[in-house]
């Protein structure tokens, strides 16, 4: 689908007057661009007097803006019908948007989805980094379990494939792409008239993106496929209440992460992980590894045992030495 010379329409949202005055100047000045110079129309939620009638299919701010209980994630948010991606928009616009800021689009022209959104993180230890997309797939399928409790729907059970795509019955319905950038900057820093000294400050910033698959069944299966097989055709779940969900449980696992109060990160992340030949996690189980050895290829068997500090599977051999799996893009 070449939309490239089509306006992409952003409709800029505020959960407060706080995020919606940066709204407003983000719109007053121009301020969003994305790549290629693709021409862009932004116009202010809080402006719309009455938000369109809403469909089964149709995205609703006001019902996302309702739901959320956040103080930094997803308060200010920019959603379009149609995007290049969301990925681009938040990454091309990094220094102009607040931190927590939440881009939500209908269609990609680069990719297409039900739910596709992306927003911002600033992180200060890299080492734990790597770490980060565990946190946001265990955020998404705990939020999915959540809503289900809450609306009295049975429980679909979506998993984490290791390293970040999500599973629903075997197959694939979505995936978490983060991505890093390092910053550093020096500050001057005076405590009187000949007492100064130099600080300087590192961080990073980090831009996830989150494709789930809620209602398109195309070309595996969707999360509301598999709730009407179990529960029948009335029920189905909606992107903007499980966008929400997700935010609200995300932000309260990323602070017990940040503040080391999540301790196991490693076990706690690593009960969503699916190996995709049974439904069961994948810690225990056995596995057969390739290696090459000059010319040939030598197979050896390894246990799961866990998840590495930086974020990789371990594993155990045979003759008990311990070695770490590293994806090899999902031959």
């Amino acid at each position: 689908m070449d939309s490239s010379n089509t306006p992409c329409k952003l409709l800029l949202c505020g959960k407060s007057s706080a995020e919606n005055e940066i709204a407003k100047s983000l719109m007053n000045n121009n301020t969003l661009k994305l790549p290629d110079n693709v021409e862009i129309s932004t116009l202010l939620h809080s402006e719309i007097l009455d938000e369109p009638q809403q469909n089964e299919e149709s995205f609703s701010l006001s019902r996302l803006m309702n739901s959320l209980s956040t103080n930094l994630f997803g308060r200010l948010l920019i959603w379009s019908p149609l995007l290049p991606s969301t990925h681009d928009l938040v990454s091309n616009n990094f220094g102009e948007l607040p931190i927590g800021t939440v881009c939500i689009a209908d269609v990609q022209y680069k990719g297409r989805g039900c739910l596709m959104f992306s927003f911002t993180i600033q992180m200060e230890d890299g080492q734990v980094v790597p770490l980060l997309q565990y946190v946001v797939s265990l955020a998404v399928t705990e939020a999915i379990k959540d809503l289900c409790d809450k609306n009295g729907l049975p429980h679909i059970d979506v998993r984490i494939k290791w390293p970040n795509d999500l599973y629903l019955n075997g197959v694939n319905v979505g995936g978490i792409l983060c991505t890093s950038t390092y910053r550093s900057q020096k500050f001057n820093v005076s405590a009187g008239k000949n007492d100064s000294s130099s600080v300087i400050c590192e961080w990073f910033l980090i831009l996830t993106g989150i494709g789930l698959n809620v209602d398109n069944e195309k070309p595996t299966t969707c999360l509301n496929a598999v709730l009407r097989e179990l529960a029948g055709a009335a029920c189905a779940l909606r992107r903007e209440d499980i966008a929400a969900a997700f935010l609200n449980k995300f932000e309260k696992l990323y602070g017990l992460f940040i503040n080391g109060t999540l301790v196991d990160i490693h076990i706690v992340a690593f009960r969503g992980l699916l190996q995709i030949s049974s439904r069961c996690s994948c810690s225990g189980q056995r596995v057969i590894i390739q290696e090459k050895n000059e010319n040939q290829v030598v197979e050896n068997v390894v246990t799961i045992q866990g998840l590495t500090p930086s974020g990789y599977l371990l594993a155990i051999g045979e003759d008990n030495q311990m070695c770490e799996l590293h994806p090899d893009g999902n031959r």
